[in-house]
């Protein structure tokens, strides 16, 4: 009888082909960022792609090498060294140069990475460096200097769901299994970013029982991670509470839920990047201190580590949660993406223009510009947005906290724009 075929597991199966299926990336993979326009121009940079674990980072290295048409020797940092680094020098030099993909690139230590050096300067080793870790500490200054760094972010628990529901209907995926909606949320939730995560607890659980429910999905992410409390309550119900608690201002609420994720085993660094989307997008400019806060508070969890750290995230909690409340920047922001998509190509006016060359001077680059410092009223009197954009108002500052100075000065200098602009005409 022959052995049976080993199936892949599935974060393998479903690993994105092209650039398109990647899914969360897209301050780097969409039309016109760095790593679509290295494909796009067919020519492969050193670069270090540092971001957390199941955000992409091998995915990518693949599709970069074989859009670019060029070899890929991978490597962990973990089991190679200079004696690995030699035999790809070897084989770049039988075949005219290679991409060297160096996974956990910052466990490699300073002779090592010296290693490197010559042969990436020279161009006969492409490096695509993969790590966790912060390269400014772990990476040498020389090495960093020769390869670009691009940071990869956790995926936002929509992204995680939209690619739960790809492996439920793609041929190498899991078609035809069924899954409960509600198990698709948590699992969305409780993979706290992590794709490959989510896609191995997915398979689990369809193993486990068939189809995917709320108990197969907590089976299938195991022990520790979703229990956060004796009565059972999921992971997500307990992140939206915490959320809406500092969003209404009930402090003690949200120490409450803080301390009841962590201490059933939800991960703090996850938790800290949420107190910073709510910094962000629920205190805003009421209290610009928030933000520098909430980083800061990863930062002090990052360095002490647990337990000393959860203090930080508990003072930073309180803080966000007795803070003014608003969400002014979040709605400007959305509204100036949505406006950039409709106009993608309005022209920038020709006075707010670059102009490095005697030929776009003559074409009117820059002509006529008023510099605040030199003259204040023309600089009010100017057209800033493209034409047809004029009078366009995305950002309206609320009365909350700090942000009712800035709506002050918002309203005046609105009004110096309206009056300059009348005396212009």
């Amino acid at each position: 009888m022959e052995p049976k075929t080993r199936l892949a597991p599935l974060p393998e199966r479903l690993r994105p082909k092209t650039l398109e299926e990647v899914v969360g990336q897209d301050h780097l993979t969409g039309p016109g960022k760095p790593l679509r326009r290295m494909l796009e121009v067919g020519r492969l940079q050193s670069l270090i792609l540092w971001g957390p674990p199941g955000s992409g980072k091998t995915t990518l290295a693949r599709l970069l090498a074989e859009g670019v048409g060029q070899e890929m020797l991978a490597l962990s940092a973990v089991n190679a060294g200079v004696k690995e680094i030699k035999e790809a020098v070897a084989r770049a030099r039988e075949v005219g140069g290679l991409v060297l993909f160096l996974d956990e690139i910052h466990r490699f230590n300073k002779s090592q990475q010296d290693a490197l050096l010559p042969h990436v300067e020279s161009g006969l080793l492409t490096l695509i460096g993969a790590t966790t870790e912060n390269p400014s500490f772990e990476v040498n200054p020389a090495l960093r200097s020769r390869a670009r760094v691009y940071v990869l972010r956790p995926l936002e628990p929509e992204e995680i769901r939209q690619l739960l529901e790809r492996a439920l209907q793609h041929p190498e995926g899991l078609p035809g299994v069924e899954a409960e909606p509600k198990a698709l949320e948590l699992l969305a939730q409780a993979s706290m970013g992590d794709v490959r995560r989510a896609l191995s607890a997915l398979e689990l659980a369809a193993t486990l029982a068939g189809k995917i429910t709320l108990e197969s999905v907590k089976e299938g992410l195991g022990a520790g991670t979703l229990g956060l409390d004796k009565g059972g309550e999921h992971f997500y119900d307990l992140i939206s509470a915490l959320h809406k608690s500092v969003r209404g201002n009930h402090a003690d609420a949200a120490l409450y839920y803080l301390a009841r994720m962590l201490e059933g085993g939800a991960d703090p660094l996850y938790l800290a990047r949420r107190l910073v989307r709510m910094a962000v997008e629920d205190i805003g400019l009421a209290d610009p201190l928030a933000l520098r806060l909430a980083v800061a508070a990863q930062q002090t969890y990052d360095f002490l580590g647990s337990p000393e750290g959860e203090l930080a995230l508990a003072e930073l909690t309180i803080y966000l949660a007795l803070a003014p409340k608003s969400n002014a920047v979040y709605v400007a922001w959305k509204k100036a993406q949505e406006l950039a998509r409709q106009h993608p190509d309005a022209p920038v006016p020709l006075h707010l223009r670059n102009a490095p060359t005697g030929l776009m001077k003559s074409l009117g680059y820059g002509k006529a510009y008023a510099y605040y410092h030199d003259d204040p009223e023309g600089s009010f009197a100017q057209a800033y947005l493209p034409e047809g954009l004029e009078g366009l108002t995305l950002y309206e500052a609320t009365g909350e906290g700090w942000e009712e100075r800035v709506r002050e000065r918002l309203e005046a200098l609105r009004r110096r724009f309206r009056k300059a602009k009348l005396g212009k005409d």
